[in-house]
C-alpha cells in the first residue's frame, strides 16, 4: 500500500464517521416534538415540556456547530499535514524519544483545548444558565480547567512515558507489558477513585445520621450489603443535575449521592436508586465490564503492536522520522471502526445490565418509587423523551425512561 493510498483511507474514515453521526444526530432531531407516550405523560407539564423541547433543540444545533467545527479543524490539519509541524517543533527541543512524543501530544491537546474551551464556556455559562442548570462560577470553571490539565500532564504524561519505554526495550512485546500496567492502574482507579481524584474537584462528606441514613443502612442490611461508606458530593456546586453511583470493591466500596439528587427526590425514591446501584454490584456488573475493558484493551494493544512499526504509518502523515507518537495517531484512526463495534456491543450490555438492575430493585425494594425517581430527574435535566431507535441504538448506555418504566411495569 502506498502512503497516499493509506492518508485517504484515515481521511475517509473521518469523513464517513462524521457523516454517520450527523445523520442519527438529524434523525433525533425529527422527533423532539413527538407527542410524549401516554406511560410518561405525567413526567412534563405543557410548560416544562416546551422548556425540555428549546432545551433539546438548542443543545443540538450547539452540538451540531462544535462537532462541525472539530472536525473540520481535524481535516484541515491533515490536509495540510499539521502533525509534521508538530513533530518538527517537538524534534527542535529534543532527541529523546520520550520527551519528543510528550511535547507532540502536549502541543495538540493544548491547542485543541484553547479552540475548543470557548465552546466549553459557551455551553455552561450560556445554554445551561439560560435554563436553570448552571450553578458553576467563572473561577470553579478555570479551577477545573486548570486541574484537568495538570492531571493529564501528570498522569497522562507518566502513563505514556513509560508505555514507550516499554517499546523502546521489548518492541514487538511492549503491548504485553502496557496492557498489565493498564489492567492494574485501571483496577487501582476503581478502587480508589473516589478517595483520590473525587476530592481534587468535589466535596465529600459522610451522610448525616437521619432518616435517609437509616432507610439506605435498613435496606442494606436486608439484601447482605455490607456497607460502611454512604457520602454527599456537592454536586450543587456546578449543576442541578442530579446522580448517584457505585464505586470500589471490598473495604472500598461506597456510594456517592449527589446534594442535588437529596434535595429532588423523596426518602423511597433515593432508597430504591440505591437498590438499583446494589443490583449492579449483587449481579457483578462491575467487575464484568471492568474486566471486558481490560480485555478490549489487551486486544487492541495486541493489534497495535503489529502495526506501529510500519513506516507508511508516518509516511501517510508527511512525517519523515517514524516515531511511536505518529503511529499511534493513524493506528488510533484505523481502529475506530472496530472500536464502534465493540462499543454497540458493550453499550446493548449495559442496556441488559440496567434491566436486571432495575429488575433486583423492584425485586428488594418496589418499583413505584423507583419508576417516579427516574420521572423526576428527567423532568428536573429536561430529558429527551422520545430519542429516535437508531440514537439509542448507537449511543445510549441505558434503556430510554419508557423502556424503564414498561420493564419495571410489566415484570412480575
Amino acid at each position: 500500500m502506498q502512503p497516499t493510498t493509506l492518508f485517504y483511507i484515515l481521511i475517509s474514515i473521518l469523513i464517513i464517521s462524521f457523516i454517520i453521526d450527523k445523520v442519527l444526530d438529524y434523525l433525533n432531531a425529527k422527533r423532539f416534538d413527538d407527542t410524549i407516550p401516554v406511560e410518561l405523560a405525567d413526567v412534563y407539564e405543557e410548560t416544562a415540556y416546551k422548556k425540555s423541547q428549546a432545551y433539546k433543540k438548542t443543545n443540538a444545533k450547539f452540538s451540531n456547530l462544535t462537532s462541525t467545527f472539530s472536525f473540520t479543524l481535524t481535516l484541515l490539519f491533515f490536509i495540510f499535514e499539521g502533525f509534521s509541524y508538530v513533530d518538527n517543533f517537538a524534534r527542535s527541543f529534543t532527541d529523546n524519544n520520550i520527551l519528543v512524543a510528550l511535547i507532540f501530544f502536549g502541543v495538540i491537546m493544548l491547542g485543541s483545548d484553547i479552540l475548543t474551551t470557548p465552546f466549553s464556556y459557551y455551553q455552561t455559562f450560556v445554554i445551561e444558565e439560560k435554563f436553570g442548570f448552571n450553578k458553576s462560577s467563572k473561577k470553579t470553571f478555570w479551577l477545573d480547567k486548570i486541574k484537568g490539565w495538570l492531571m493529564t500532564i501528570i498522569i497522562g504524561g507518566l502513563i505514556l512515558s513509560i508505555i514507550i519505554w516499554f517499546y523502546q526495550q521489548t518492541k514487538e512485546n511492549f503491548w504485553l507489558y502496557t496492557w498489565l500496567l493498564v489492567a492494574v492502574f485501571s483496577l487501582f482507579m476503581n478502587m480508589f477513585y473516589a478517595k483520590l481524584i473525587v476530592p481534587i474537584f468535589n466535596k465529600q462528606t459522610p451522610l448525616e445520621n437521619g432518616e435517609l441514613k437509616t432507610a439506605i443502612e435498613k435496606y442494606a442490611e436486608k439484601v447482605g450489603f455490607k456497607l460502611d461508606n454512604i457520602f454527599v458530593i456537592d454536586g450543587s456546586k456546578r449543576s442541578t443535575k442530579a446522580n448517584a453511583y457505585f464505586s470500589g470493591f471490598g473495604s472500598q466500596k461506597r456510594i456517592t449521592l449527589f446534594d442535588t439528587l437529596i434535595n429532588d427526590l423523596e426518602t423511597d425514591e433515593i432508597v430504591a436508586v440505591l437498590a438499583h446501584e446494589v443490583g449492579h454490584y449483587k449481579k457483578k456488573h462491575i467487575i464484568f465490564n471492568l474486566v471486558t475493558s481490560i480485555l478490549i484493551i489487551g486486544f487492541t494493544l495486541y493489534l497495535l503492536s503489529l502495526f506501529i512499526n510500519y513506516p507508511i504509518f508516518s509516511e501517510a502523515l508527511s512525517v519523515t522520522k517514524p516515531s511511536f507518537h505518529i503511529g499511534l495517531i493513524a493506528f488510533g484512526i484505523l481502529y475506530s471502526p472496530i472500536s464502534e463495534i465493540t462499543n454497540l456491543i458493550m453499550n446493548f450490555i449495559s442496556r441488559k445490565f440496567e434491566y436486571q438492575a432495575d429488575d433486583f430493585a423492584k425485586k428488594t425494594y418496589a418499583a413505584k418509587p423507583l419508576i417516579s425517581s427516574l420521572k423526576k430527574l428527567s423532568k428536573n435535566s429536561l430529558s429527551n423523551l422520545t430519542p429516535h431507535p437508531a440514537y439509542v441504538f448507537m449511543h445510549y448506555s441505558h434503556p430510554t425512561l419508557l423502556e424503564r418504566v414498561l420493564n419495571l411495569n410489566n415484570k412480575s
